[in-house]
């Protein structure tokens, strides 16, 4: 018997006498599509908080053991008077300690097993609330591609429920109107009216409030979808809209916390130190933890603020199968060619790789740490090692450290924009090229007839996949299973997006011109927004490149001009014995060349990652400005001091 099982044995039958108690809750669970009854999940919910509530229990009176026996009770403790009255109580005072550490690792642990099981549903259906607001704009131009190509809105809903690895939490809630359908018998009004009660989106609820009056009234099924698509466009200009406001007052807080803030307190904290009268310690703590976790705190700040793309990509499943569709009788003719077949298989697949090494790091540009990385830590342990027993060893480990970091984040950087670039050309001439087709096909021309006058006449960056795609056609594959090998090929999810789209239409509708249309101008509203993005926020990060200078130029002054004539006056005043006490003694200016010179490195790479996530939505972006800001900083403080 399950553990489960076992809780429910305990819990269960005083759980369903409580039922009004947990309506709430099990609306939550069916939001979550968690597919567990209220009283299995709470009795669960009951029975290991118990046990590690028990557990708690034994760790706290081995604590409490520990604590008073062993380390023995504080001082204060033992001398503490009370009323006369209530004096007895201090002969049990080891008691009471025990008891309170008991109480305090059952509820540390218990209680907190107890809150984390309890909330795991609403959690999960505010995770999936997201995410079908984030997918719902492409889900209704996917339904209204879909009817528009002649589909009735049942086998719209199974399109949808069959495409999960594009449009996720969408899929599952076509699958639910699906499965209520056809596996408890409810007919399609009830079955909407289901999804509408248990859904934890209110945008997909509101969807699906407007389809039952299209349907009850007998309204056009593609004009609603059609207008959805369009209102939900004029929905993502706004939000869009909004979230730039939003980045744009974050940006100005970075600047004004992290930049302009840790610059005047460095100042203010530096004069004091010289004069005496303040500590190092706060330079430390705003050098070394205020500049770079408050950075990295804003990256992930806008991180989960970013509404990003819909997931990664996953790869588009073919519709021809090679090897299923083969029958091969054993010890045959056809067996042994089949296995010489996937001999050769193996072996250009082996010579691919030998041929193409950096294949896989052009797909992953992480990868390429794995190389970059080792390299790195070399170069750093080779400098050490050379400067072992030196002087100047101290001075040294700071530059091994940036040029290590050049080392490992530059191929980085190489490989990523390489890539994104490429992304970014296909992603530009995309909608264009599905828009070109659409006019051929227009005029009389099939697609593939149209496919293979664009792949001997277009030039743009798209050419050489368009002639891959003819490649394909011309071998024999039809058009979609062509169009899947494209998305594969390119592992992007915006064209996996787009190819879902056009496959299931194509295989639906004999109406290719309008699909074409659909999906060109959906690629080209999802290009729009990101460009608008994009040029919206490169203004920030123009800022956040001009404060840096700022920063580093200021930093410069106090080291070159401020530092070396404090110095001097304080060694003067030393060597007179006129330094009035503690008031501006001898220091040594070098200890403050080197910290200025790592706040001027840490505030590079720190900004360069902020300005990466704010102006292009992806961390990885920000490390081409993190080397360029780290560069600057290098050079100046080597030329300058």
């Amino acid at each position: 018997m399950s553990m489960s099982n076992v809780a429910f044995k305990i819990f269960g039958e005083r759980l369903k006498l409580k039922g009004d108690k947990y309506i709430e809750f099990q609306k939550a669970l069916k939001q979550a599509q968690m597919p567990v009854s209220y009283e299995m999940y709470m009795s669960s919910v009951y029975f290991y908080s118990l046990i590690t509530g028990i557990i708690g229990a034994v760790v706290g009176i081995v604590a409490s053991y520990i604590y008073v026996a062993v380390i023995g009770l504080p001082e204060q403790m033992t001398k503490i008077q009370l009323n006369p009255k209530v004096g007895w109580l201090f002969e049990y005072r080891e008691i009471f300690v025990v008891l309170i550490i008991m109480l305090v690792c059952i509820a540390g642990v218990g209680g907190v097993t107890y809150l984390i099981m309890r909330i795991t549903p609403s959690m999960k259906a505010s995770g999936r609330k997201s995410s079908i607001n984030k997918i719902l704009p492409y889900a209704v131009t996917f339904m209204y591609a879909l009817s528009r190509g002649g589909m009735n809105l049942v086998e719209v809903f199974k399109a949808l429920a069959n495409s999960s690895d594009t449009y996720g939490e969408i899929s599952k809630e076509a699958a639910s109107i699906i499965t209520d359908m056809e596996y408890f018998g409810y007919d399609m009004r009830t079955a909407i009216q289901r999804s509408i009660e248990y859904t934890p989106s209110p945008k997909f609820q509101d969807l699906m409030h407007s389809l039952l009056t299209v349907i009850d009234s007998g309204g056009n099924i593609v004009s609603f979808f059609s207008d959805k698509s369009e209102e939900y466009l004029e929905e993502a200009v706004v939000e869009q809209q909004g979230f730039l406001a939003t980045l744009e007052l974050i940006a100005e807080s970075y600047v004004t916390a992290f930049v302009a803030g840790p610059l005047f307190i460095i100042v203010i904290q530096t004069v004091m130190s010289v004069m005496g009268s303040s500590q190092d310690a706060a330079l430390y703590a705003i050098i070394y933890a205020m500049i770079p976790i408050g950075s990295v705190a804003f990256v992930f700040m806008i991180h989960i603020m970013t509404p990003a793309e819909m997931g990664g990509f996953v790869p588009l499943e073919s519709t021809v199968n090679y090897e299923s569709d083969v029958e091969i009788s054993e010890g045959s003719e056809d067996e042994e060619l089949f296995n010489q077949l996937e001999k050769d298989k193996k072996g250009l697949s082996f010579k691919h790789a030998l041929k193409h090494p950096i294949q896989p790091i052009k797909e992953n540009p992480l990868k390429v740490l794995i190389i970059s990385g080792p390299i790195g830590l070399i170069f750093l342990m080779f400098g050490i090692y050379m400067n072992i027993g030196t002087p100047e060893l101290g001075e040294v480990i700071d530059d091994y450290l940036i040029f290590m970091t050049f080392i490992m984040i530059t191929p980085l950087v190489f490989f990523y924009e390489g890539k994104k670039r490429k992304e970014n050309k296909v992603k530009k001439q995309f909608p264009e090229f599905l828009h070109k087709l659409a006019i051929t096909n227009e005029i009389g021309m099939t697609l593939p007839q149209s496919i293979e006058m664009l792949a001997k006449s277009d030039t743009s960056s798209m050419s050489p996949e368009i002639k891959k795609i003819w490649n394909d056609i011309d071998w024999g594959l039809d058009v979609s299973e062509a169009f899947i090998r494209f998305a594969n090929r390119l592992k992007m999810a915006s064209i996996g997006r787009t190819v879902t789209l056009l496959t299931r239409a194509f295989s639906s509708s004999g109406d290719i011109t309008d699909v074409l249309n659909i999906t060109s101008k959906d690629a080209r509203i999802s290009n729009t927004l990101e460009k608008d993005r994009n040029v919206s926020m490169l203004i920030y990060v123009v800022i956040i490149f001009m404060a840096f200078m700022v920063f580093t130029v200021v930093i410069l002054i106090l080291c070159s001009s401020f530092l070396p004539v404090m110095a001097e006056a304080g060694g003067g005043m030393s060597s007179t014995g006129q330094g009035g006490g503690a008031f501006m003694g001898a220091f040594d200016p070098e200890f403050y060349y080197r910290i200025f010179f790592h706040a001027a490195i840490l505030q590079g790479f720190s900004s360069g990652l902020v300005a990466g996530q704010m102006g292009e939505g992806k961390v990885l972006s920000g490390f081409k400005y993190s080397l360029i800001m780290m560069a600057i900083a290098y050079v100046i403080f080597t030329v300058a001091i």
